[in-house]
């Protein structure tokens, strides 16, 4: 996956200063720009058209971080940064991946980019995934080579080098020896999700989502802390 572009503003130089430092050492983020006021990350918009994480303070003068974040593209997304814990619901009412409290260590920001990471990763296939059209694969299990349709997929389970694949109207899972995340590269994205370390379900199955857990005929899987955001963002997408 390409770099995250990313724009921090913050009307305060010393914590714009340290997220800058912070974007600058994370691998998978690409900073476009840094801004002391919400105004100025309007100018900078304009110039750079697409900017897929805005790293927002919240109490900015003239326009706050809350109202900029309302007048961004919806495909862009926003971690809120403020020194005032009560931000924090309205920061989750406008949709905002994370929200960090002042003063964060590097630590708390990485958990935090790394949620956006995993967000575009699970939002935008690959164009090596756009480019596969097969809907099926095979497996090697018990010295078969057998037909996995996409179609019939309900949900895999990881057990270190094998791999568990449910299917509909087959009481037995077909195990096969794969890591999951080799699988997990195999399927097309807009159809399946990581949801845990160990679980990859297909989202046209889902029948239920139950507090932590998505309901799947008689399985309860559980949503791990670090995936839920991913998921949300595809299940609010479905809602009316």
């Amino acid at each position: 996956m390409k770099k995250l572009t990313c724009l921090i503003a913050d009307d305060e130089p010393m914590a714009l200063n340290l997220i800058e430092s912070y974007v600058l050492k994370t691998p998978f983020l690409e900073l476009k720009a840094k801004c002391s006021s919400a105004i100025e990350a309007m100018q900078k918009l304009e110039d750079e058209k697409e900017i897929d994480l805005f790293f927002l303070d919240i109490q900015m003068p003239d326009l706050t971080g809350l109202e900029f974040s309302k007048l961004l593209p919806q495909k862009s997304k926003v971690i809120f940064t403020t020194a005032f814990e009560q931000y924090a619901i309205d920061g989750y009412k406008v949709n905002a991946l994370d929200y960090l409290l002042k003063p964060f260590d590097y630590t708390e920001f990485l958990n935090a980019a790394t949620k956006a990471k995993n967000y575009f990763e699970n939002l935008q296939p690959s164009l090596e995934k756009t480019e596969k059209k097969h809907e099926f694969f095979f497996v090697k299990s018990e010295y078969k080579q057998i037909k996995i349709n996409f179609s019939e997929i309900l949900f895999i389970e990881g057990l270190k080098d094998y791999v568990k694949i449910f299917l509909k109207d087959n009481p037995k899972p077909v195990l096969t020896l794969m890591s999951l995340k080799k699988l997990e590269e195999e399927l097309p994205s807009e159809n399946f999700m990581r949801v845990h370390r160990s679980y990859i379900i297909a989202l046209d199955k889902i029948e239920a989502i139950e507090r932590n857990h998505i309901i799947i005929g008689d399985q309860h899987i559980t949503i791990a802390p670090n995936y839920k955001d991913s998921l949300m963002e595809y299940i609010n997408g479905k809602s009316f």
